[in-house]
């Protein structure tokens, strides 16, 4: 045992990556795909989406939530450990970076699981409480824009069952979040803010995991 944290070098990494991650080939070609576009770096690593998925099959999910979706790398991988009748609402303003998706979705056979709805999240998510909704999810995902992240976290727990979760990614924001330097930028005050808040939030359990850029995980108590 230890009281500290490892931090893995490349070649560990590797040595992870080898004996743990079990990827299938439709997301490995998804993820070699998003790799060669220029905002590449917005993709979630291929451990923590095999994470996530662990995450749904544990739950017993059947009703998702994700908050950005970019070239649906992400809701794939919740898609695929979802039961057939189990369903993803996938919110997204880019037609054209979840067109690249849609591909790959209708490849594995799960598109007919991804409901992906294009326009402002926060709309979306308004007009599933609005809809009678609230308390029905089991599980959401939030990797979107970073000033809305705390409206999105309240959309989420209201529409979450209890004893559902929320995970929050980025929220270590590669390191920003301890950097004075770094005061004045919008993403960061946002993602400092968050992480504040729900540290102190009661309606929480709450977990901050080092995979990625940072992943909280939040489950609903009531």
């Amino acid at each position: 045992m230890s009281s500290t944290q490892l931090s893995p070098t490349d070649p560990l990494k590797a040595y992870i990556r080898h004996v743990s991650l079990r990827e299938p080939d439709v997301l490995a070609r998804l993820r070699a795909e998003t790799a060669k576009l220029e905002d590449a770096m917005m993709q979630i690593s291929p451990e923590q989406g095999q994470f996530m998925a662990l995450l749904v099959e544990t739950l017993g999910a059947r009703r998702c939530l994700e908050v950005g979706t970019f070239t649906g790398y992400s809701a794939l991988a919740v898609a695929l450990a979802l039961p057939q009748d189990g369903r993803l609402i996938a919110c997204d303003v880019s037609e054209e970076w979840t067109s690249i998706g849609k591909r790959y979705w209708a490849e594995a056979g799960m598109a007919h699981k991804i409901d992906l709805r294009l326009g402002p999240a926060v709309e979306t998510l308004d007009r599933l409480v609005q809809g009678g909704q609230a308390g029905s999810f089991d599980f959401a995902f939030i990797d979107a824009d970073k000033p809305n992240y705390d409206t999105y976290y309240e959309r989420a727990l209201t529409l979450l069952r209890p004893g559902g979760i929320v995970a929050i990614d980025n929220v270590l924001w590669g390191g920003s979040v301890i950097k004075p330097e770094k005061d004045k930028d919008p993403n960061t005050l946002a993602i400092r803010a968050l992480n504040k808040k729900i540290s102190a939030d009661n309606r929480v359990t709450i977990s901050l995991l080092t995979i990625g850029d940072g992943l909280t995980l939040a489950r609903k108590r009531h």
